[in-house]
Order: C-alpha cells, then sequence, then structure tokens
C-alpha cells in the first residue's frame, strides 16, 4: 500500500481517537464505541479480543461482546467485482438471480439471496473486496504502535505482539471460505446420526477463498418464542435438545460452535440448524478430559482433582503460590460445589475458575477461554426460551452416559493391574527405604531441607525493613566517623573543620532526608 492511502488511514484513526477524548480516559463502553467507529477491520479484532478473557479484563470482554455485528453494506459493485474475479466469468453465468440488497452485512463479508441456474435457493457469501489488504495494513499499525509503548500489560508477562500474531492468525482463517467450507463438511459428519440437528448444504463446486455459497435456511429464528408456540413446538424441548447437541459437539466430538448466538440458530421442520461456521472450537481429548474432571472435582468437592486437572494444562509464567492457589480454589467450591447442578450456570463457573487461574500467573488455552465464551452464549439463548433447563445437568447426564457407554472394562483391569503391581513394587521397597534413613541418621548423615515461602506484602515488608537498617546503621557510621575526623587537624579544612568530616555529615543528613521523606510517601499510600 502506497503512503499515500497509510496517511489517509492514519489521519482517519487520529480523527475517531479525537473524537472520543480518550486523553480523559478509556473505560469499555468507550473501547467499544471506538472500534466501532474504526471500522470493519476493527470490530473483528475486537470481536476476537472478546474471546480472549485469559488476556483481557472480563469487563472489557463482556462489553466488546455487545460489538454490533451489521456494518454498512459494500455496494453492489464491489460484490460484482469479488464473484467475477473469484470465478472468472460474470455472475449471470452461476446464478439465475442474485438480489442486490444483502440479507445481512458483518466486518468480513455480506450475504445475498440468490438463485442458481440448476433452481435451488441459495445464500452467497461474498468476502469484502480488499479486506484482506485493510487489515494486513491495519494489524501493521497496531504493531508499530506496540513498539512505542512498555511492553507492560494487565497480567504482567503477555506479549502483546504475539496476542496481535493469534488475532490475525484467527481474523485470517474466517477470511478463507475453504476453510469454512471444510467445517460445514466436517461438523455435518459428526452431526449426520443426529434426527434434531442439521446444518446448511453446502454447493462445493461453486465455493472459493473469497466466495462460499450454502443452501437458503429459512424456518424461525431460535428466540422468536411467540412465533414457535404458535407453530407447536415445545420450547423446553428445543431447550433441552440444543443444550445436549451442544454438549455432544464438545465432549465427544471437540468441535464445536464457537459463536452460538441467535443470529446463528434457526428451527425449520422440527430441526435445530446451525449456520454460519466460520468461527469453530477445537477441544483435544486430554482437554476434554480434564473438563471432565474439573465438573467431577465440584460435584464431589474435591479441591485437589481441581487443581490437578487445571494445572495439567496450565501454563506456568511464573511460580504460582500453592497455598495461595488451594486457598482460592477452595472458596470457589465453597460458592459452586454446595449449590447443586440445577443452579449452576457452567459458563460462569468456568470463567471463575479461569480468573482464579490468571491471578495465580497460570495461563490457560486458548480453546479453553473460547469454550468458555460459547458456553455462556449458548446459555444465555437457552435461557431466554427455556429458563427452567440448566446445561449443567444436561452436561452431566451426557457425561455419565457416554462414560457408561465408552467405558472399556478389559481396558480399565489392564490399567488398574499396571497401577498395583507398581504399587506392590514400590511398597517392597519401603522397608530398605526405612533402614537406609535410620543408618544415615545414625551415621549424623540426615540434612533436612526447608523451602520457606511468603507473601509478596511480607517479602516488600521485610526488604523495606532491611533497607532502612542498613541505611541506619550507615548514617550512625557516617556521623561517628565524622565527629572523630572533626577532633583532628585533617587538611583541608572547611570553615576550621576537616572537609572530609563536614562531606561525612553533609551524606548522613541526606540519607537521613531520603528516609523521612520515604516514610512520608508510605504513610499517604495507606491513607
Amino acid at each position: 500500500m502506497g503512503k499515500e492511502p497509510r496517511e489517509k488511514r492514519l489521519r482517519e484513526m487520529m480523527a475517531v481517537i479525537h473524537k472520543h477524548n480518550i486523553a480523559r480516559g478509556v473505560t469499555p463502553e468507550k473501547l467499544r464505541l471506538i472500534l466501532e467507529d474504526l471500522g470493519p477491520t476493527y470490530i473483528k479484532l475486537g470481536q476476537i479480543m472478546s474471546m480472549r478473557s485469559d488476556i483481557f479484563p472480563k469487563r472489557i470482554c463482556d462489553e466488546l461482546m455487545r460489538l454490533r455485528s451489521d456494518v454498512t453494506p459494500m455496494p453492489y459493485e464491489e460484490v460484482r467485482s469479488v464473484i467475477e474475479k473469484s470465478y472468472g466469468k460474470a455472475p449471470e453465468e452461476v446464478f439465475a438471480k442474485i438480489e442486490e440488497t444483502p440479507i445481512g452485512s458483518a466486518s468480513i463479508a455480506q450475504v445475498h439471496r440468490a438463485k442458481l441456474l440448476t433452481g435451488e435457493d441459495v445464500v452467497v457469501k461474498v468476502q469484502r473486496e480488499g479486506i484482506y489488504e485493510t487489515m494486513f495494513r491495519d494489524i501493521e499499525f497496531l504493531h508499530r504502535a506496540i513498539r512505542l509503548i512498555p511492553p507492560v500489560t494487565r497480567t504482567g508477562f503477555v506479549d502483546m505482539n504475539q496476542v496481535l500474531e493469534e488475532m490475525w492468525k484467527t481474523a485470517q482463517e474466517e477470511m478463507n471460505f475453504l476453510a469454512e467450507a471444510a467445517n460445514m463438511e466436517e461438523f455435518a459428519r459428526l452431526n449426520e446420526s443426529v434426527a434434531y440437528v442439521g446444518c446448511p448444504v453446502l454447493y462445493r463446486e461453486y465455493t472459493t477463498m473469497q466466495v462460499l455459497v450454502m443452501e437458503y435456511i429459512d424456518g424461525f429464528e431460535v428466540d422468536d418464542a411467540e412465533a414457535l408456540r404458535k407453530n407447536g413446538y415445545d420450547l423446553n424441548e428445543i431447550g433441552t435438545k440444543m443444550a445436549d447437541n451442544y454438549i455432544k459437539q464438545i465432549i465427544e466430538d471437540g468441535f464445536y460452535h464457537a459463536d452460538p448466538h441467535p443470529g446463528n440458530l434457526r428451527i425449520r421442520d422440527g430441526k435445530i440448524i446451525w449456520i454460519d461456521m466460520g468461527m469453530m472450537g477445537r477441544i483435544s481429548q486430554r482437554d476434554r478430559m480434564v473438563l471432565s474432571k474439573v465438573i467431577q472435582g465440584i460435584a464431589e468437592h474435591d479441591i485437589s482433582t481441581v487443581v490437578e486437572a487445571v494445572l495439567s494444562i496450565g501454563e506456568f509464567r511464573a511460580k504460582p503460590d500453592q497455598k495461595l492457589l488451594y486457598a482460592d480454589i477452595s472458596e470457589w467450591l465453597a460458592k459452586y460445589g454446595s449449590a447443586g447442578f440445577g443452579g449452576l450456570n457452567m459458563g460462569t463457573v468456568l470463567q471463575d475458575l479461569m480468573d482464579i487461574m490468571k491471578e495465580n500467573k497460570v495461563a490457560m488455552p486458548h480453546t479453553l477461554t473460547m469454550l468458555v465464551r460459547g458456553l455462556t452464549t449458548i446459555e444465555g439463548v437457552i435461557a431466554d426460551i427455556a429458563p427452567d433447563i440448566n446445561v449443567v445437568q444436561v452436561a452431566a447426564a451426557r457425561m455419565t452416559n457416554s462414560l457408561w457407554r465408552d467405558f472399556d472394562w478389559r481396558l480399565e483391569l489392564e490399567n488398574g493391574g499396571k497401577e498395583l503391581y507398581r504399587a506392590v513394587k514400590k511398597g517392597v521397597r519401603i522397608p530398605g527405604y526405612i533402614s537406609d534413613l535410620l543408618r544415615s541418621y545414625m551415621n549424623g548423615q540426615v540434612r533436612i531441607n526447608l523451602d520457606l515461602h511468603s507473601t509478596e506484602d511480607l517479602s516488600a515488608l521485610l526488604n523495606r525493613l532491611i533497607r532502612d537498617v542498613v541505611a541506619g546503621f550507615l548514617i550512625a557510621g557516617l556521623l561517628i566517623g565524622s565527629s572523630i575526623l572533626c577532633t583532628t587537624d585533617m587538611k583541608p579544612k572547611l570553615l576550621g573543620i576537616p572537609a572530609l568530616g563536614v562531606l561525612g555529615f553533609l551524606l548522613a543528613l541526606f540519607l537521613a532526608i531520603g528516609i523521612l521523606i520515604d516514610q512520608m510517601r508510605r504513610r499517604r499510600r495507606r491513607r
């Protein structure tokens, strides 16, 4: 991109920043408004940021989830241009008709209703012209801005350049419609045996990196409770089936819809239709087992199970305080463990747990933060149409069924036998270990290593005390030494007093003033 367009874009950005007067501070709401005014690129970046509660404060993530999805549509001439470049021919050679007015316009693409030459009703998702270049340029702006400020973040260990790269990677995946097409095919395959779930039919032969063609879905919006009731639908049944299928996507498939808001769900012919597969989440078998352990730990009120589960997948950026971590998780379990599954909200429970890990300097995988947002969203949708349905209860029932269905007695007996053998083998060695320990003790060779931990406040207090004591000794030494020098006839002299003695007195005075100022500052902070 040339120098002129870059300067123009920079002027636009500065005008938006000036309009919102960030000199008076930036609240979460003001940040959302700024991103909306900066245009489609920043709206998409804000939507991606809203899924990173492991990095950004929860208040900001919650506010960014409110970013408007509808943006100003691009002119139909640009839509034609993108289609022609993708197909190498005019739209009329592929479609019998395309409606010029889009039925939806988002930050990366917009959707038009159309009809194929073979007669099928479809929707055509067309990528915004030049969106890749625009986003690349804006990401470069942000990288440059980060270089101008100290790399200090709320958590103290986040590399914002790395975060930007992750956001750019996510945006690139969403801009590749072939990847979305592959997601649609995988989702359809994993749910083909579920009678009450469907997704749009993909027309792969008409799909490119910039154009996606799929079946047109009519039906009812999932949050249109009145229309659903009038047409004979049971809202509790819809809520139960929606929750059950979403938990299946997570626990069994490891491939789930990461943005299940009402606009991406339809009810048609007795089926729940999931649409817009641009943002899908994956969760490994190991992470699924961890999630199951966490739910088990809540049910059994077992702190050790929860700690063991989350620490097994956490990334340690600093040494956590085990005592504090146990205390925080104990408080978390006390809050949720006695509530009963019927009173729990899974998204809230997991979000609070991730907040605890973040405070204890344990970074959780991005896959789990995306999962928490998805769960929070789907629970909100279900609460609107069927308040009596609880996702945690549905999850517990499905996990129990999956456990018994997938339980392999032979494998469990084999693993149990191996563990028993290892335990017996180690148990046989215990008398020998005790004998060695007693022999070492009798010979005076036993050493005990103590690893003492202190809180940050205690460490800071001890540091201040030691510093003040050392400074006090130094002042006393300077005063005594200077007093002795003053009794001598050492030259040169200043006002009849040895100059070295005067210098000692002055140094002692400056040190004393420094300690006094430091003490006054500390008292002011405490107030």
